[in-house]
C-alpha cells in the first residue's frame, strides 16, 4: 500500500544541496505532493469504476479493467529507464515535463468521451508519473544536507501509504459529484506544484550515469505484461484455447524471450543480471509480485462487491474500505520495533499468511445482506495487517544487500515488480469473476475469487521465505 517507500533508498548525488536553509521543507513539500499524486491515482480509480461503467454503458468489467490496468503496466515498464534518463540529463527537467504531462492527461481523461480514450489518456498519465516519480526522489535527496535525507526521503515514502490510505475514502467522495473529478482534482495539485517547483526546486542530475538504458527492453516487457493481462481478462468470454488467446500468449512468451536476451546483452539492461544473483534482492521482487496480485484483486473485489452488491455509494465505500490501509503504519511501526529479531523472510512470510486468512475470513463470512462490522470488518482487518507487517518488510529487504551505487535502481526496480503484480491482480480477479458468472451464483463467484486471492498469499508466503539470506558459516580460527 506504499507505493512509493520501496524506492527510499540512496541515490546517488554529485553534491551538497544548493540550496538555502529555509528551502528544504518546502521542496519537501512540493516533491511530496506531486508524488503523492501520481501514487493516488494508482488507487483512487477502483472507486469510480461503477460511475464510469454508468456513464459508458454497455462496457463490461473486463474492459474497464483497462483503466486501471494501462496505468500499472505503462508505469511499470517505463519507471526504471525514464528515471534513469532524469539522472543522466537533469532531474528538474525529467520532474517537470512528467508533473506537465500527467496533469494535463488527467485533463483529458476527465474530458473523455468514451472509454477507450479514457484508457489512452492513462497511459500518457503513467508515462508522466513514471517521469516524476524517481525524478521528484532524486531531487530530494539533492536537495537536503546529508543529515536531513533519511528523514526527508522517510516523508517523501509516507506519501505513497497515505496515498493508497486516502484513495479510496477521496475516490468515493469525488465520485459522489461526478466520476470526472478523480480526474480533476489532479489539475490545481499539478498547477500549483509546477509553479512552486520552477521557483524553489534546484535541478541535480548524476554525472556518473552512464549509458542510455534500454527504453526499447521497457517498451517489449510491457508488451509482455499487457499481452498476458488480456489473455486473462478476455480467456473466460472468448474461450481460452481460442486464435485470439492463444496468440496473446504466444506474444507472452515471445517478449518475455526478447525482454531476457536484452538484460543480458544490452549495456544499461532494465533489471541488470547481477542483482537478481542477490538472493534478498531476487525473492524480494517474486514476493513483491505475487503479494501484489493478491493485495490488487482483494482490493478491487471488496469495492466491486460493495458497490455491486451491497449497492453501497461510492463514499459508503471509501470509508468501509479505510480501516484496512489505516492498519498498515500501527502494524507496520510495531514490527519494526518488536520484530528485529524476526529473519525478514519469516516476518514477510507471516504477514503473506496473515494476508490470506483475512481473505479466507472474509469468504467464510460475507453474505449478500450486508452487515458491514461483522461479515466483512474483521477479515479486512485482518488483512491489513497482513500487508502491515508484509509490505514494508518486502520492500526494505529487496534493497538490504544490494552495493549503496546500486539501492535507488533496485528500489526502482521493486515498484516495478508491484505494477505488475497490481495489473495481474486485476487481471485475475476479472477473470475469476467471469469464468464462473455463468452459474448465475454472484456470492459464489466472488468466493471463488476470494479463494483465489488466498491461494496466491500463501504462494507468496512461501516464496518470502527465500528472502531471508543464508546464514554465513562461522570460520575457525
Amino acid at each position: 500500500m506504499e507505493s512509493h517507500s520501496q524506492q527510499a533508498a540512496t541515490v546517488a548525488v554529485p553534491s551538497p544541496p544548493a540550496a538555502p536553509p529555509h528551502r528544504p521543507a518546502l521542496i519537501l513539500t512540493v516533491l511530496s505532493a506531486a508524488a503523492f499524486m501520481a501514487g493516488l491515482d494508482v488507487f483512487i480509480v477502483n472507486v469510480a469504476f461503477t460511475g464510469i461503467g454508468r456513464d459508458f454503458s454497455g462496457v463490461s468489467l473486463p474492459d474497464l479493467s483497462w483503466i486501471l490496468n494501462a496505468y500499472t503496466i505503462v508505469y511499470a515498464a517505463l519507471l526504471v529507464p525514464l528515471g534513469r534518463l532524469a539522472d543522466r540529463y537533469g532531474r528538474k527537467a525529467g520532474f517537470m515535463a512528467g508533473l506537465a504531462l500527467f496533469t494535463l492527461a488527467s485533463a483529458a481523461c476527465a474530458a473523455s468521451s468514451g472509454l477507450w480514450a479514457l484508457v489512452a489518456f492513462r497511459v500518457l498519465q503513467a508515462v508522466g508519473a513514471a517521469m516524476l516519480t524517481p525524478a521528484s526522489l532524486g531531487l530530494l535527496v539533492a536537495a537536503n544536507p546529508p543529515e536531513r535525507r533519511a528523514r526527508a526521503v522517510r516523508i517523501w515514502a509516507a506519501s505513497g501509504a497515505l496515498a493508497s490510505a486516502l484513495g479510496p475514502v477521496l475516490g468515493g467522495l469525488l465520485v459522489e459529484a461526478s466520476w470526472q473529478w478523480v480526474f480533476l482534482v489532479n489539475i490545481p495539485v499539478g498547477v500549483v506544484a509546477l509553479v512552486a517547483a520552477a521557483r524553489l526546486v534546484p535541478d541535480s542530475r548524476d554525472t556518473a550515469a552512464g549509458r542510455i538504458p534500454d527504453v526499447l527492453g521497457a517498451i517489449v516487457l510491457a508488451l509482455a505484461i499487457g499481452a498476458l493481462t488480456l489473455a486473462l481478462v478476455q480467456g473466460p468470454d472468448r474461450g481460452w484455447a481460442s486464435a485470439g488467446i492463444l496468440t496473446a500468449f504466444a506474444v507472452v512468451v515471445l517478449a518475455a524471450a526478447v525482454f531476457g536476451y536484452r538484460m543480458t546483452r544490452h549495456p544499461a539492461p532494465i533489471v541488470e543480471p547481477a542483482l537478481l544473483r542477490v538472493r534478498a534482492f531476487a525473492w524480494s521482487n517474486v514476493t513483491s509480485v505475487l503479494f501484489s496480485v493478491a493485495f490488487a484483486a482483494n482490493l478491487l473485489g471488496v469495492i466491486q462487491w460493495m458497490q455491486q452488491v451491497w449497492h453501497y455509494s461510492p463514499l459508503q465505500t471509501g470509508l468501509a474500505v479505510a480501516p484496512g490501509p489505516l492498519m498498515v503504519p500501527v502494524v507496520s511501526a510495531l514490527a519494526h520495533r518488536f520484530g528485529r529479531r524476526v529473519p525478514v523472510g519469516v516476518q514477510a512470510g507471516a504477514g503473506c499468511l496473515l494476508f490470506a486468512l483475512g481473505s479466507v475470513v472474509l469468504l467464510l463470512s460475507v453474505g449478500t445482506t450486508p452487515h458491514y462490522a461483522t461479515d466483512l470488518l474483521p477479515g479486512w482487518l485482518i488483512g491489513g495487517a497482513g500487508v502491515g507487517l508484509a509490505l514494508p518488510t518486502i520492500l526494505s529487504a529487496a534493497t538490504a544487500d544490494l552495493p549503496p551505487a546500486r539501492a535507488a535502481t533496485g528500489s526502482a526496480v521493486v515498484n516495478m515488480s508491484r505494477q505488475i503484480g497490481t495489473s495481474l491482480g486485476v487481471a485475475l480477479l476479472v477473470a475469476v469473476l467471469a469464468g464462473t458468472a455463468a452459474s448465475g451464483d454472484v456470492l459464489s463467484s466472488y468466493v471463488h475469487a476470494w479463494w483465489a486471492t488466498a491461494g496466491v498469499g500463501l504462494l507468496a508466503a512461501v516464496t518470502a521465505l527465500g528472502m531471508t539470506p543464508p546464514r554465513r558459516p562461522a570460520h575457525s580460527s
